[in-house]
């Protein structure tokens, strides 16, 4: 199969490289300043589990075409209208797997392209990437999803499995994809509203008198508006939450804090907004999601966004 990947960023370049790696037909489609940076120095991956440096194909927006097999879509959420127009060339037969963070990009996707060619995808690492390209693994074990929303997506979502396969253990076909999804969505909405809030990781905010008891109850108002979505989190999985999100020994912060900090762009709207307004509709008050997503609107404000 021949795989698009949209981005070289943390994202697409860790996974796209770990794809290339294991042998798999895949070009990265860029800006010309990443462009440049993958000619001279191909993708350089730092991780604990061993750094490696491959050489990686590029294409970019103005000269891509159709003829893809599957096209991974790993941009920023603010980035997602610029990056529909940047694919619409490539889009015609391949198979898109989004792998953003939160849900609602979903429907901008089925608007976009149908909803026939959106399957579902979810990652879970933590990555930076440094200003001269390389990419460093940070936190979490890596992990890559993909799967079908509706049964006619099954055989391409199963062949796409396949060519994945290449790239290691990492890579799987979910058999539930929008379930990953969502209980991805519980844990990353209240770590990024935490740890935006209080300026801290989640150790830090543990030691605290009253950090781990917040923390809770803002994992229940995600938890109770994903159940309210009909994709409750599974119990064993919460209950894995809650002590990851209460270690008082943790390092883990999301990268969202990271972001806030270098005075970036943010996906405050994409992530805390909108889970703080299905935990409205689900009937929960919220309030420290809420307090989150203020503090999160006002920074955006003073950078114009």
């Amino acid at each position: 199969m021949r795989i698009l990947v949209l981005g070289a960023g943390g994202i697409g370049g860790y996974f796209g490289g770990l794809l290339v790696k294991g042998g798999a037909d895949v070009t990265f489609l860029v800006r010309p300043g990443r462009a440049a940076q993958l000619r001279e120095q191909g993708l350089v991956i730092e991780s604990p589990l061993g750094n490696f440096q491959v050489p990686a194909r590029t294409v970019l927006r103005e000269d891509v075409q159709p003829g893809w097999d599957a096209i991974i879509l790993a941009c920023k959420a603010y980035d997602l209208e610029d990056a529909i127009d940047t694919l619409r060339p490539a889009a015609a037969g391949a198979l898109i797997v989004p792998q953003l963070n939160g849900i609602r990009h979903l429907a901008v996707l089925d608007a976009a392209f149908g909803a026939e060619a959106v399957a579902g995808g979810m990652t879970q690492v933590g990555l930076a990437l440094e200003p001269d390209g390389r990419i460093r693994h940070l936190a979490l074990t890596p992990i890559f999803r993909h799967g079908a929303r509706q049964a006619s997506q099954q055989a391409r979502a199963e062949k796409l499995r396949d060519t994945l396969a290449l790239g290691g253990e990492t890579f799987a076909l979910s058999d539930n994809i929008l379930r990953d999804m969502w209980e991805k969505f519980t844990f990353l909405a209240t770590l990024a509203a935490m740890t935006c809030l209080m300026r801290a990781t989640v150790g830090e905010i543990a030691r605290t008198d009253e950090g781990a008891a917040l923390t809770l109850s803002v994992l229940e108002d995600c938890a109770a508006a994903s159940a309210a979505a009909g994709y409750a989190p599974r119990g064993e999985y919460l209950a894995d939450l809650r002590t990851r999100l209460t270690n008082p020994t943790s390092p883990l912060a999301a990268s969202m804090l990271r972001d806030l900090t270098k005075g970036g762009n943010i996906e405050g709207e994409h992530i805390v907004g909108d889970m703080l307004s299905r935990a409205r509709a689900a009937g929960r008050a919220a309030p420290v999601l809420a307090a989150a997503y203020t503090q999160l609107q006002a920074y955006s404000g003073r950078l114009g966004k």
